[in-house]
């Protein structure tokens, strides 16, 4: 993999959409031909996803391949692409440089049957170990996504009001039902994918997605990165106990590695 990724920049006009609403739609961010590979990829380790994240509420929504970018190199140089990391730090604002906090290969299996359900509201950050919400997630279509199938969809400016608290601790607890307010935001409308589009989104906005309506399943590759002077905290977390991390000092860790743009 020693070829650059081919992932095209950012606009301004993407910058100061996610900035003004939380998230923004990236058309075409990643060329096609490299995420037909992908694909094939992960059409191959579908079968055998033997990472599956620890939490009932989540399996409910989708399945997971979980730090997909360490067993694969593939996905491991999209992850680490200097060119992703540049759109990263143009997106958030007054931050230097960025670390990769995770990468997944998500499924959503079609909703007949024993498929995955929804994806209900929620937020990403209040599960974090961090003393900032300077992070976002890019998710690409690994393949076409029509609204139908899940696509993600977003309450425009929720970013604004700060953490809103955990979901998928308990039934029942989705931002909406937590912060019926929620409503009288504007919810994004439905919109396709193309394999290679991606969406972004702060880790402070409200999002969620509907169930697979489609006969196949939804594929998708999402990698989160966080400002690399970002301190932890020491609160309790899944990927960061037992680390050895320090409470108040940087991620210097290999699991957090810093992505060089």
């Amino acid at each position: 993999m020693g070829e650059p990724v081919p992932v095209r920049e950012v606009t301004g006009e993407e910058v100061a959409r996610f900035r003004e609403r939380g998230w923004a739609r990236l058309p075409g961010l990643v060329d096609a031909e490299f995420v037909a590979g992908l694909r094939e990829r992960a059409l191959e380790r579908l079968g055998r996803r033997r990472d599956r994240f620890r939490n009932g509420f989540v399996d409910r929504a989708f399945g997971q391949d979980r730090d997909i970018a360490r067993q694969d190199e593939a996905f491991g140089a999209l992850a680490m692409s200097p060119g992703l990391a540049r759109n990263v730090v143009r997106l958030l604002t007054g931050v230097r440089a960025v670390r990769l906090q995770v990468t997944n290969l998500l499924v959503k299996e079609p909703a007949d049957g024993d498929g995955h359900g929804e994806t209900v509201f929620h937020q990403d950050f209040p599960w974090m170990p961090m003393d900032r919400s300077a992070m976002l997630t890019v998710w690409l279509a690994l393949d076409d996504v029509p609204a139908d199938m899940g696509a993600l969809r977003f309450y425009e400016g929720s970013h604004l009001h700060g953490p809103l608290g955990r979901s998928f601790v308990r039934e029942g607890d989705d931002a909406l039902t937590q912060h019926p307010w929620l409503a009288d935001l504007d919810l994004s409308d439905p919109f396709d994918l193309e394999a290679g589009d991606a969406t972004v989104h702060s880790s402070l906005v409200i999002h969620g997605a509907p169930a697979n309506r489609r006969d196949r399943p939804r594929l998708s590759f999402t990698a989160t990165y966080f400002d690399a002077d970002t301190l932890y905290t020491g609160a309790p977390y899944g990927q960061t106990d037992g680390l050895g991390l320090t409470v108040n000092a940087p991620f210097d860790h290999p699991m957090f590695p810093v992505v060089r743009g």
